[in-house]
Protein backbone atom coordinates (compact mmCIF):
# COMPACT_ATOMS: atom_id res chain seq x y z
CA UNK A 1 0.00 0.00 0.00
CA UNK A 2 1.22 3.36 -1.13
CA UNK A 3 2.73 5.97 1.56
CA UNK A 4 -0.30 8.37 0.86
CA UNK A 5 -3.13 6.32 1.32
CA UNK A 6 -1.41 5.23 4.51
CA UNK A 7 -1.36 8.18 5.50
CA UNK A 8 -4.83 9.58 4.72
CA UNK A 9 -6.15 5.98 6.39
CA UNK A 10 -4.52 7.65 9.37
CA UNK A 11 -6.21 10.66 8.91
CA UNK A 12 -9.45 9.61 9.35
CA UNK A 13 -9.05 7.41 12.53
CA UNK A 14 -9.86 9.78 14.60
CA UNK A 15 -13.43 10.19 12.69
CA UNK A 16 -14.38 6.81 13.91
CA UNK A 17 -15.75 7.05 16.97
CA UNK A 18 -19.00 5.80 18.68
CA UNK A 19 -21.01 9.12 19.79
CA UNK A 20 -24.10 9.86 21.81
CA UNK A 21 -25.44 13.33 22.01
CA UNK A 22 -26.62 12.26 26.06
CA UNK A 23 -30.68 13.35 25.07
CA UNK A 24 -30.13 16.27 27.44
CA UNK A 25 -33.21 18.47 27.48
CA UNK A 26 -32.07 21.74 26.02
CA UNK A 27 -30.99 24.27 28.30
CA UNK A 28 -30.94 29.11 27.69
CA UNK A 29 -27.52 29.23 26.51
CA UNK A 30 -27.46 32.87 28.61
CA UNK A 31 -28.33 31.07 31.77
CA UNK A 32 -25.41 28.23 31.39
CA UNK A 33 -22.80 31.11 30.12
CA UNK A 34 -24.27 33.12 33.51
CA UNK A 35 -23.87 30.10 35.40
CA UNK A 36 -20.50 28.09 33.85
CA UNK A 37 -18.54 30.87 32.64
CA UNK A 38 -16.62 33.53 34.94
CA UNK A 39 -17.56 36.83 35.13
CA UNK A 40 -14.66 39.27 35.10
CA UNK A 41 -14.08 42.83 36.46
CA UNK A 42 -13.40 45.22 33.79
CA UNK A 43 -10.70 46.44 36.12
CA UNK A 44 -9.33 42.95 36.47
CA UNK A 45 -8.77 43.30 32.54
CA UNK A 46 -7.95 46.36 32.58
CA UNK A 47 -5.13 45.54 34.94
CA UNK A 48 -3.98 42.37 32.88
CA UNK A 49 -3.39 44.07 29.36
CA UNK A 50 -1.71 47.47 31.19
CA UNK A 51 -4.83 49.18 30.08
CA UNK A 52 -5.34 47.46 26.65
CA UNK A 53 -1.27 49.00 25.74
CA UNK A 54 -0.84 48.90 22.53
CA UNK A 55 2.57 46.54 22.82
CA UNK A 56 -0.30 43.30 24.50
CA UNK A 57 -2.09 43.72 21.14
CA UNK A 58 -2.27 40.13 19.31
CA UNK A 59 -4.46 41.17 16.36
CA UNK A 60 -7.44 42.82 15.05
CA UNK A 61 -10.73 41.10 13.47
CA UNK A 62 -14.46 42.19 12.63
CA UNK A 63 -15.12 41.38 16.27
CA UNK A 64 -12.49 43.79 17.33
CA UNK A 65 -8.97 43.71 18.79
CA UNK A 66 -7.26 41.30 20.85
CA UNK A 67 -4.90 41.94 24.21
CA UNK A 68 -2.56 39.38 25.92
CA UNK A 69 -2.87 39.80 29.28
CA UNK A 70 -1.53 38.53 33.05
CA UNK A 71 -3.62 38.12 36.00
CA UNK A 72 -2.81 38.06 39.33
CA UNK A 73 -2.57 34.11 39.73
CA UNK A 74 -0.58 34.04 37.12
CA UNK A 75 -2.48 32.82 34.15
CA UNK A 76 -1.89 34.04 30.80
CA UNK A 77 -5.24 35.48 28.98
CA UNK A 78 -6.30 36.59 25.85
CA UNK A 79 -8.64 39.38 26.09
CA UNK A 80 -11.29 39.69 22.99
CA UNK A 81 -12.50 43.46 23.29
CA UNK A 82 -15.90 44.11 20.90
CA UNK A 83 -15.79 47.25 19.23
CA UNK A 84 -18.44 49.82 19.47
CA UNK A 85 -18.80 50.40 15.90
CA UNK A 86 -19.54 46.58 14.89
CA UNK A 87 -22.85 45.93 14.26
CA UNK A 88 -21.77 42.20 12.91
CA UNK A 89 -19.32 42.51 16.13
CA UNK A 90 -22.09 42.31 18.83
CA UNK A 91 -23.69 39.38 17.30
CA UNK A 92 -20.65 37.36 17.41
CA UNK A 93 -19.89 38.37 20.49
CA UNK A 94 -22.99 37.22 21.56
CA UNK A 95 -22.94 33.25 19.70
CA UNK A 96 -20.00 33.02 20.41
CA UNK A 97 -20.47 33.62 24.27
CA UNK A 98 -23.35 31.04 24.17
CA UNK A 99 -21.59 28.52 22.23
CA UNK A 100 -18.99 28.18 23.80
CA UNK A 101 -20.66 28.16 27.43
CA UNK A 102 -20.05 24.28 27.98
CA UNK A 103 -17.57 23.38 25.67
CA UNK A 104 -14.58 21.74 26.80
CA UNK A 105 -12.00 19.77 24.49
CA UNK A 106 -8.11 19.97 24.41
CA UNK A 107 -8.76 20.61 20.81
CA UNK A 108 -10.99 23.95 21.23
CA UNK A 109 -10.18 27.40 22.56
CA UNK A 110 -10.92 27.45 26.14
CA UNK A 111 -13.19 30.46 26.86
CA UNK A 112 -12.47 31.45 30.85
CA UNK A 113 -15.48 33.85 30.75
CA UNK A 114 -16.28 37.38 29.73
CA UNK A 115 -17.18 41.11 30.70
CA UNK A 116 -19.42 43.37 30.57
CA UNK A 117 -19.30 47.33 31.77
CA UNK A 118 -21.44 49.60 30.24
CA UNK A 119 -20.88 49.71 26.75
CA UNK A 120 -17.57 47.42 26.86
CA UNK A 121 -17.44 43.74 26.20
CA UNK A 122 -15.36 41.07 26.38
CA UNK A 123 -14.10 37.95 26.00
CA UNK A 124 -11.87 36.01 28.15
CA UNK A 125 -9.89 33.25 26.49
CA UNK A 126 -6.46 30.90 27.95
CA UNK A 127 -3.46 32.34 25.62
CA UNK A 128 -2.35 30.30 23.36
CA UNK A 129 1.18 30.86 23.00
CA UNK A 130 1.97 30.05 19.12
CA UNK A 131 -0.81 32.12 18.00
CA UNK A 132 -2.14 31.07 15.14
CA UNK A 133 -1.42 28.23 12.07
CA UNK A 134 -1.24 30.59 9.41
CA UNK A 135 1.65 33.06 10.55
CA UNK A 136 3.50 29.42 10.30
CA UNK A 137 2.43 27.88 7.51
CA UNK A 138 2.31 30.62 4.83
CA UNK A 139 5.26 32.48 6.05
CA UNK A 140 8.39 31.49 4.27
CA UNK A 141 10.63 31.90 7.08
CA UNK A 142 8.68 29.89 9.66
CA UNK A 143 6.92 26.85 7.80
CA UNK A 144 10.03 24.92 8.56
CA UNK A 145 9.05 25.07 12.49
CA UNK A 146 6.03 22.60 10.48
CA UNK A 147 7.69 19.14 10.09
CA UNK A 148 5.79 16.29 8.42
CA UNK A 149 5.22 14.71 12.18
CA UNK A 150 4.07 18.00 13.17
CA UNK A 151 1.76 18.32 10.42
CA UNK A 152 0.30 15.00 10.95
CA UNK A 153 -0.31 15.78 14.58
CA UNK A 154 -1.94 19.45 13.84
CA UNK A 155 -4.62 17.73 11.43
CA UNK A 156 -5.75 14.95 13.71
CA UNK A 157 -5.87 17.12 16.56
CA UNK A 158 -8.27 19.49 14.68
CA UNK A 159 -9.92 15.98 13.46
CA UNK A 160 -10.86 15.36 17.06
CA UNK A 161 -12.01 19.00 17.70
CA UNK A 162 -14.13 18.98 14.80
CA UNK A 163 -15.72 15.38 15.89
CA UNK A 164 -16.38 16.70 19.35
CA UNK A 165 -18.26 19.54 17.98
CA UNK A 166 -20.43 18.10 15.63
CA UNK A 167 -20.85 14.43 18.06
CA UNK A 168 -20.19 14.81 21.43
CA UNK A 169 -20.52 18.30 22.81
CA UNK A 170 -23.84 18.53 24.66
CA UNK A 171 -25.70 20.74 21.58
CA UNK A 172 -24.11 19.92 18.20
CA UNK A 173 -22.22 22.72 16.87
CA UNK A 174 -21.09 23.38 13.24
CA UNK A 175 -18.53 25.96 12.94
CA UNK A 176 -18.87 27.20 9.00
CA UNK A 177 -15.41 28.99 9.26
CA UNK A 178 -12.45 26.63 9.73
CA UNK A 179 -9.03 27.94 8.29
CA UNK A 180 -5.52 28.31 9.15
CA UNK A 181 -6.23 31.54 10.85
CA UNK A 182 -8.74 29.95 13.34
CA UNK A 183 -6.61 27.35 14.36
CA UNK A 184 -4.47 28.00 17.56
CA UNK A 185 -1.17 26.46 18.44
CA UNK A 186 -0.09 26.43 21.88
CA UNK A 187 2.96 26.30 23.33
CA UNK A 188 3.05 22.40 22.83
CA UNK A 189 1.92 22.73 19.38
CA UNK A 190 -1.56 21.19 20.42
CA UNK A 191 -4.13 22.71 17.78
CA UNK A 192 -7.10 24.07 19.18
CA UNK A 193 -10.32 25.46 16.82
CA UNK A 194 -11.44 28.85 17.71
CA UNK A 195 -12.79 31.81 16.13
CA UNK A 196 -16.84 30.77 17.08
CA UNK A 197 -18.42 33.85 15.63
CA UNK A 198 -20.05 32.48 12.62
CA UNK A 199 -20.99 28.78 14.54
CA UNK A 200 -24.30 27.34 14.47
CA UNK A 201 -26.15 25.23 16.53
CA UNK A 202 -28.02 22.43 14.89
CA UNK A 203 -31.55 21.38 15.72
CA UNK A 204 -31.52 17.73 17.05
CA UNK A 205 -32.38 15.00 14.74
CA UNK A 206 -31.70 17.15 11.80
CA UNK A 207 -29.59 16.12 8.78
CA UNK A 208 -29.68 19.42 7.46
CA UNK A 209 -30.69 22.87 7.59
CA UNK A 210 -31.27 26.11 5.12
CA UNK A 211 -29.45 29.51 6.29
CA UNK A 212 -27.88 32.09 5.15
CA UNK A 213 -24.17 31.78 4.04
CA UNK A 214 -21.52 32.73 6.06
CA UNK A 215 -17.85 31.71 6.23
CA UNK A 216 -14.88 32.54 4.27
CA UNK A 217 -14.59 31.97 0.07
CA UNK A 218 -12.81 29.04 -1.06
CA UNK A 219 -13.24 26.87 2.26
CA UNK A 220 -16.75 26.27 1.71
CA UNK A 221 -18.92 23.48 0.57
CA UNK A 222 -20.53 24.05 -3.49
CA UNK A 223 -23.91 22.89 -1.73
CA UNK A 224 -23.36 25.21 1.02
CA UNK A 225 -22.58 28.02 -1.41
CA UNK A 226 -25.20 27.33 -3.91
CA UNK A 227 -28.01 26.55 -1.77
CA UNK A 228 -27.53 27.34 1.90
CA UNK A 229 -27.59 23.71 3.02
CA UNK A 230 -25.71 23.96 5.94
CA UNK A 231 -24.68 20.44 7.54
CA UNK A 232 -21.21 18.62 9.69
CA UNK A 233 -20.17 18.18 5.72
CA UNK A 234 -19.42 22.11 5.52
CA UNK A 235 -17.05 21.67 8.42
CA UNK A 236 -15.75 18.63 6.78
CA UNK A 237 -15.27 19.88 3.34
CA UNK A 238 -13.35 22.91 5.16
CA UNK A 239 -11.20 20.60 7.10
CA UNK A 240 -10.54 18.97 3.86
CA UNK A 241 -9.20 22.23 2.02
CA UNK A 242 -6.64 22.68 5.25
CA UNK A 243 -5.70 19.53 5.35
CA UNK A 244 -4.43 19.77 1.40
CA UNK A 245 -3.04 23.35 2.62
CA UNK A 246 -0.99 21.47 5.58
CA UNK A 247 0.26 19.07 2.89
CA UNK A 248 1.11 21.03 0.21
CA UNK A 249 2.20 24.67 2.41
CA UNK A 250 -0.28 26.30 -0.66
CA UNK A 251 -2.48 29.07 0.36
CA UNK A 252 -5.96 27.67 -1.48
CA UNK A 253 -6.91 31.11 -2.49
CA UNK A 254 -3.48 32.20 -3.24
CA UNK A 255 -2.46 28.87 -5.08
CA UNK A 256 0.83 29.55 -7.82
CA UNK A 257 2.41 26.12 -8.44
CA UNK A 258 0.46 26.23 -11.62
CA UNK A 259 -0.79 28.92 -13.58
CA UNK A 260 -3.28 27.16 -15.47
CA UNK A 261 -4.85 26.13 -11.49
CA UNK A 262 -7.38 29.35 -10.16
CA UNK A 263 -6.88 27.39 -6.74
CA UNK A 264 -5.37 24.41 -4.85
CA UNK A 265 -8.88 22.27 -5.57
CA UNK A 266 -8.63 23.08 -9.00
CA UNK A 267 -4.83 21.86 -8.88
CA UNK A 268 -6.03 18.74 -7.22
CA UNK A 269 -8.48 17.46 -9.52
CA UNK A 270 -8.93 13.93 -11.22
CA UNK A 271 -5.59 14.49 -13.66
CA UNK A 272 -3.60 15.15 -10.84
CA UNK A 273 -5.08 12.58 -7.80
CA UNK A 274 -3.23 9.38 -9.14
CA UNK A 275 0.03 11.66 -9.21
CA UNK A 276 -0.05 12.36 -4.89
CA UNK A 277 2.20 8.95 -5.04
CA UNK A 278 5.25 11.08 -6.49
CA UNK A 279 4.92 14.19 -4.39
CA UNK A 280 8.08 13.73 -2.72
CA UNK A 281 9.89 14.30 -6.14
CA UNK A 282 8.08 17.64 -6.52
CA UNK A 283 10.26 20.36 -5.94
CA UNK A 284 7.56 23.00 -4.66
CA UNK A 285 7.51 20.92 -1.96
CA UNK A 286 10.87 21.56 0.17
CA UNK A 287 10.20 21.73 3.31
CA UNK A 288 10.25 19.24 5.94
CA UNK A 289 11.88 15.73 5.81
CA UNK A 290 10.32 13.02 3.67
CA UNK A 291 11.50 10.82 6.10
CA UNK A 292 8.93 11.98 8.69
CA UNK A 293 6.48 11.46 5.97
CA UNK A 294 7.62 7.90 5.79
CA UNK A 295 7.32 7.44 9.35
CA UNK A 296 3.66 8.37 9.38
Amino acid sequence: MSKTKNFFQNLIKPFRSNSSNGGENEEDLEKIAQKEQKNFLFETLVAATKDFHPHHKLGEGGFGPVYRGKLDDGREIAVKKLSQYSNQGKKEFENEAKLLARVQHRNVVNLLGYCIHGNEKLLVYEYVANQSLDKFLFKSNRNVELDWKRRYEIITGIARGLLYLHEDSHNRIIHRDIKASNILLDDKWVPKIADFGMARLFPEGESNVNTRVAGTNGYMAPEYVMHGQLSVKADVFSFGVLVLELISGQKNSSFNLNLDAQNLLDWLGPYHLHEMDSVKSTESIHYGSWHAWEGI
